[in-house]
């Protein structure tokens, strides 16, 4: 390998390294300043500390404690179970996670900062609540999509749905991650027994998901168009003259009438929508036209 790959690969390695620890300390802020202080079950490692300290009610177990021996619990599980690649992927979330998550607690602290981080029911009402659920979701989402950008893992209870898909392979891993999430909810309605704090916990978990889906897998503002006319080659001919983006044909058979078909594919910016449907209708009104949103797309024209 030459010298300037090994570089290459070197500098990767630490970007990916920093924005894993980022993402975790990110994640770990997040949970400690907005969730953990008011009890909100919004799933994962930090919903199953607070519902089992409420549960335990042992004073030695505090939550930051729980998610200690959690955290380590389910990294062992997943290391045995879903092999060392995987455990390798969250070893650095495992680590700097409960670390950060004792650090940041002590903001809490009416002493630490003259109590800035502190959002008091008493001084603000509920709407100290609603913003703790919302915030609590920018920046756990923000931690964990930071995180997956490095490559890294955030682990958790995501371990467990991994590894009942790993023996029940009929099972999509999704549904599983959002089953496991959706019953630590439950139970922390049943442990919490206050139905605000849970619908909060679940506002806070729709908040997550939406940033981590903006941040990690984003918008590109482009879409697909895959048509199907019988007027293929003056199509696309009109689409690359007016529209400057290259076509891809692809030979296609009707299922019902049997007839081989051209189809044509152009991934096109959102600012050209318009303009290909009316490319469309004024070439071939009768087209097949399918069109959908690209995550990403990379190569000449677009993204390096």
């Amino acid at each position: 390998m030459s010298l300037k790959k090994q570089q290459k690969r070197a500098l990767i390695l630490a970007k990916n390294i920093a924005l894993t620890i980022i993402g975790t300390l990110t994640l770990a802020f997040g949970s400690s300043i907005f969730i953990i202080p008011f009890d909100l079950v919004c799933g994962g490692v930090t919903g199953t500390a607070i519902v089992l300290n409420r549960l335990l009610s042992i004073p030695a177990l505090s939550v930051s404690t729980l998610i200690t021996i959690l955290t380590w619990a389910l990294f062992f599980v997943g290391l045995f179970v879903l092999g060392r690649s995987f455990a390798l992927k969250t070893l650095l979330s495992s680590i700097i996670y409960p670390i950060g998550i004792s650090f940041f607690s002590r903001f809490t602290d009416p002493d630490f900062f003259g109590g800035f981080f502190i959002l008091e029911a008493e001084r603000y009402g509920q709407i100290s609540l609603i913003l703790a659920a919302l915030f609590g979701g920018v920046f756990i989402g923000a931690g964990c999509a930071i995180t997956f950008l490095g490559g890294g893992s955030t682990g958790g209870t995501d371990i467990i749905a991994f590894s009942i898909c790993k023996f029940v392979r009929s099972l999509r891993s999704s549904y599983v991650i959002f089953a496991v999430d959706a019953l630590i909810i439950i139970f922390g309605m049943f442990a919490l027994k206050n139905l605000v704090l849970s619908l909060l916990g679940i506002l806070s978990a729709f908040v997550t998901a939406i940033v981590i889906d903006k941040l990690f897998l984003g918008e590109s503002g482009a879409f697909i168009a895959q048509i199907v006319s019988d007027k293929s080659g003056e199509l696309s001919e009109r689409i690359i003259e007016a529209l400057e983006r290259t076509t891809t044909f692809f030979d296609v058979t009707g299922g019902y009438s049997k007839n081989g078909k051209k189809l044509i594919m152009v991934s096109f910016p959102k600012e050209q929508y318009v303009e290909l449907i009316r490319i469309i209708n004024q070439v071939d009104s009768r087209a097949f036209v399918t069109i959908h949103r690209a995550h990403e797309i990379r190569g000449e024209g677009w993204n390096k």
